[in-house]
Parts: C-alpha cells; structure tokens; sequence
C-alpha cells in the first residue's frame, strides 16, 4: 500500500493511488485506527462514493479489513507543521477529525494529556486548514459530555442545553467544540459539529462499560477468570448507539448537513448500566456473580442522560436502525472470539 510520503515524490500519484470512483469525495478521517474511525472507514468504502484517506499516531493501520483499501500516514497532531502538511498532500474535500482522548475516566488522572491530545489537534486542523487558503467541510466529532450535570427538567438534551462539564474530558470537548465555531465565524470555515450520546459495539476497548462486562463474561466462560464480575456504578442510565448506526449518522451529515450547525446523536432511550449488565449476563452460559469495583468509579458522575436527536432526524433522516439487544450479543461473540 502506498503511503502518503511515496505520492509526495511522484505528485502524478496523488489521484491514482488508490480506489477512485466516478464524482468520488475525497475524504480524511483522524484517528482512523481508534474505535469508531475503522467503522467509518468501513461504512464510507462500503458506499462507494468515497476515496478514503486516514491519519493516525502508529506506524501502520491497525485494521487490516482496510489495508489496500485507505491511503494512510502517521502523523503527530501536536506538530502544525506536520498536520498542514499532509492536508496541503491530500486537499480533503471533507474532514471527519475522531483523533481523540476519549477514555472519561483517565481524563481525571491525566488532565494535562486530556486537553493537549483534544484541544490542539483540532487547533492545528483549523490553522493549516486557513493557512492553506483550503475550503474542506470539517466534521468535529464532539460528546454528549459537554452537557455535564444534565437537570432533570433538560431531559431530552437538546443541542441547546447549556455546559455544565464535570470532567476534563468534557472541557477538551467543550473547548474543540467552540473552537470549530469560532473558526467558522472568524475564518469562514464550513464546520459541523456533531454531538454523540453513548456509542459501542465489537471491537471497543474494555475500558468502555459494555465492553469491561463482557471481555470479563468471556473470559469467565473461557475459565480464565473466577465467575466474579466486578462493576462500578450501576445505576447510571446512559443513551446507547450502536457504532455501525453512529458512523452512518457522521455520513449523512456529511452529506446532507447545515455548515455551522450543531446536531446531537442518540438513541433517544435511556438504558440503566445494571440492565445492559443484566442483558449480557442473560446471554451468558455461566452464572456469574457481580462486585462493586471502587477503582471502576468516577470521581462525579451524571446519573440520568437521554439524547433529543429531532434535529439530525430532521435534516438527514437518521434513525438508528440496530437494536441494543443486538449490539450487546454482537460485543460478547466478539470477546469470546478473542479469548
């Protein structure tokens, strides 16, 4: 697979590289080897109308599904010079920027990495991006987290509801957030802002609550771990999407998207952590018993949050179409595959 250093030597390969479609958009995706980056790759490629180019911190791409399908170079986000010049190389017609921090839990024990690794990336997107005299639409992957301690009276969150962050996670995002807006006010820059509520499925890092369960229930089934399941808080109700569902909402906004709008993405349901708990341990073939985990819990937590998506339902036509049943059944066959 060529990479993006080889089409810098010989310019005359910077459209023929790799797969090209009749009228196909040119596209990059940041942090094309995290979770939710190789399900937008997948479901971009999958449409055909897409020639797909992906930026991340490690060597090679991760998912091998992609190898030979997406152009792909390591590039540190924290370097400007760097970011221009691989956009200056691509000339994206649409950026979806998902390079990110994204673990809420470890944004309180490492701050300072949180706000650099979420802030300045978007920041030196941004800046080369105006620099280059370039007119990309430029998706900022945002989080329901912004909206913090929701009031029970806010319920649905709209894209109105005010801030109210209560970790560091949630004022990088805050912080990209309003940067996106900034720029677009100051510099003209087509921006979008996307707001995801609670998003999982295969091949999310157990760090992620549904994905902490069941690597532990496969690892139980495996008896490669006592039928203990340990847990934090359970009581928190969270709205969950599944991924594959999430990426083709990143898509139709990006093609049937406001510039300069805000749009939330959710279920619209509100689904406690002990039922998602109690749905996989009813899949399970084991019985297994559940412990509180105090290193599990978060230093402030939110306990009730569903998402009012009307407005992406309104301009694209989004509607989740993967039931969470489904989703939670497809994670655990995806952990027993690896144990």
């Amino acid at each position: 697979m060529a990479k993006l250093s080889e089409i810098v030597r010989n310019k005359g390969l910077a459209r023929t590289a790799c797969f090209r479609y009749s009228n196909a958009m040119r596209v990059l995706i940041t942090g094309i080897n995290g979770f939710v980056g190789g399900y937008l790759a997948e479901q971009l490629l999958a449409m055909r109308e897409w020639e797909v180019f992906g930026v991340g911190r490690t060597s090679t791409l991760s998912l091998a599904e992609l190898r030979n399908r997406v152009m792909y170079q390591a590039v540190d986000f924290s370097d400007r010079d760097e970011v221009q010049t691989v956009l200056q190389q691509i000339q994206p017609d649409v950026i979806f920027h998902l390079a990110a921090q994204s673990n809420v839990h470890r944004s309180f024990a490492q701050p300072e990495e949180t706000l650099s690794a979420n802030i300045f990336p978007a920041l030196h997107i941004f800046q080369s991006v105006v620099s280059l005299g370039q007119q990309p639409l430029i998706l900022i992957i945002g989080s329901n987290e912004v909206y913090g301690h929701v009031r029970p009276e806010d319920l649905p969150v709209d894209e109105e509801t005010p801030f109210r962050p209560v970790s560091p996670y949630a004022v990088s995002k805050i912080t990209q957030d309003l940067l996106a807006h900034q720029y677009m006010v100051s510099h003209n820059l087509r921006t979008i802002r996307v707001r995801p509520f609670n998003h999982i499925g295969p091949r999310q890092s157990e760090q992620f609550v549904a994905c902490a369960f069941a690597a532990q229930i496969a690892r139980i089934e495996a008896g490669q771990q006592e039928p203990l399941l340990r847990v934090g808080n359970l009581s928190a109700e969270r709205d969950f999407t599944d991924v594959r569902d999430m990426v083709r909402a990143y898509e139709l906004v990006a093609t049937r998207g406001t510039v300069g709008q805000v749009y939330n993405i959710g279920s619209g349901r509100s689904v406690s952590i002990q039922s998602l708990l109690e749905t996989l341990l009813s899949l399970s073939t084991c019985d297994i018993s559940v412990e509180p985990d105090p290193s599990r819990m978060r230093p402030a937590d939110i306990p009730r949050i569903v998402c009012n998506s009307r407005r992406l339902e309104q301009h694209t036509g989004w509607t989740p179409h993967i039931p969470l049943e489904q989703t939670l059944s497809d994670i655990l066959n995806y952990w027993r595959a690896r144990v």
